[in-house]
């Protein structure tokens, strides 16, 4: 696979290879993306049966995926052994996920709203459709994502939270910003990213959960075939990228579309969308980011927070998955935020790598030049200083997290000294 052999030998992999094994295995092509296996576990249901009988479907369905996981993982399994099921975990999933939309509930929020119709609106405005803004080789996220040639990162349009500070409140706080793409169209765009290179597929936004439905039906459309060409030519409206040549191998194990699915989210999620993931997901990138209910909803307009994500990520954890928790520090928050955050991961996931980062700049409400300035977060209007970027890695380091790797990588490799400033 070109341009995979570096990345196959990056220093990183020395450091924390053991505890991304699977989506290593995954990017590299030497394993098959869980959803390829999800497409083999068959399904004795009837998906117009009520949707409490798809569940109970579901959950035994997820039993045996995990089971032939396991198999898969010790080498005692190959893709090739297995075939694909007309009705499989894959499209059950597809059936429940359409099932949800016609009452919301893919977060916490749980709006119960009939999205298909639109008669009425849940918290993130959206209906049946989704939007994306931009596609395109991510360069900046951390080197197990970017490795050599970029994370494929497919960004959506709106959110189920309203952070005041958002980098992308673009397309966070805009619905209707970027292109509408039908499920193929979005496949085709996974396609592209993965055939010109991508190591992986990065789903974000906005946040992806509030896409569910068109997210699984794409990774349904993955798993049949190529896309077409006029699905490829409508998506490169938005690519923000010049095309790389596409290269089957790149993309391919065992003669099917082959890529690592990376779900980088806020974890605002209902335990619905929770078990639609799971056989799905082979790598997870969720944001932890308030150590309280107060900030968070002071500064997102979220309730429920801490509660709904320290769930999720347990839930995550206690799977034995993939995962890299990132935590940004902000202004004014160590105390009440960061050092809470970085407990509770050291208290209840011990060994999940965590990005400590220092990226936080002031943005949208919190931008004395922006239209959206409001006055109320004027202590956000700064960077953090670097008393509290060091205070921050103090913390991380006396609690015995795994985060340097992760988070120093730049700088471990001389790229680049953190962006910190001084009172």
């Amino acid at each position: 696979m070109r341009g995979q052999r570096s990345f196959a030998d990056l220093w990183i992999w020395k450091r924390v290879g053991d505890r991304l094994t699977w989506y290593y295995g995954v990017s590299t092509n030497r394993m098959p993306a869980k959803f390829r296996i999800a497409g083999c576990v068959p399904v004795d249901a009837d998906l117009a049966a009520p949707e409490e009988q798809l569940w109970e479907a579901h959950a035994a369905a997820t039993d045996a995926f995990l089971t032939m996981w396991a198999a898969v993982r010790r080498g005692e399994v190959f893709l090739s052994d297995l075939t694909g099921a007309s009705s499989s975990l894959l499209s059950l999933s597809v059936a429940l996920v359409r099932r949800m939309l016609r009452h919301c509930n893919f977060c916490r929020w749980n709006c119960r709203v009939d999205r298909g119709t639109g008669a009425k609106h849940g918290a993130c405005q959206l209906e049946s459709g989704s939007r994306v803004s931009s596609y395109f080789h991510h360069p900046g996220e951390e080197l197990v994502f970017r490795g050599t040639r970029g994370s494929g990162t497919i960004f959506f349009t709106s959110c189920n939270m309203r952070c005041r500070f958002c980098q992308n409140g673009d397309i966070s706080h805009d619905k209707d910003n970027g292109i509408a793409v039908s499920p193929q169209q979005l496949a085709a765009m996974a396609w592209q990213l993965r055939a010109e290179g991508c190591h992986n597929i990065n789903w974000v936004g906005g946040e992806p959960t509030i896409h569910l439905h068109s997210i699984v039906q794409a990774i349904d459309c993955l798993d049949r075939g190529t896309p077409l060409s006029e699905d490829l030519g409508y998506a490169e409206a938005v690519k923000a990228d010049s095309p790389y040549g596409t290269r089957r191998e790149n993309a391919t194990y065992e003669g099917g579309f082959n890529a690592p699915m990376l779900w980088n989210s806020n974890f605002f999620m209902s335990p619905e969308a929770m078990r639609i993931l799971r056989p799905l997901m082979d790598v997870w990138l969720p944001d932890f980011k308030f150590g309280n209910d107060r900030c968070a909803i002071f500064l997102s307009k979220t309730p429920w927070y801490l509660e709904t994500v320290t769930r999720n990520y347990q839930l995550v954890y206690n799977w034995g998955e993939d995962i890299i928790i990132r935590h940004l520090v902000m202004p004014g928050h160590v105390e009440c935020c960061t050092k809470p955050v970085l407990r509770w991961i050291a208290e209840h996931t011990p060994q999940a790598l965590v990005n400590v980062m220092d990226q936080y700049h002031p943005d949208y409400a919190c931008d004395p030049s922006s239209l959206q300035f409001d006055p109320r977060y004027k202590p956000m209007a700064r960077r953090p200083y670097v008393e509290e970027i060091l205070e921050a890695y103090e913390c991380a380091r006396d609690l015995g997290l795994q985060w340097e790797e992760v988070t120093l990588e730049k700088t471990m490799m001389g790229l680049r000294d953190p962006p910190l400033v001084t009172r």
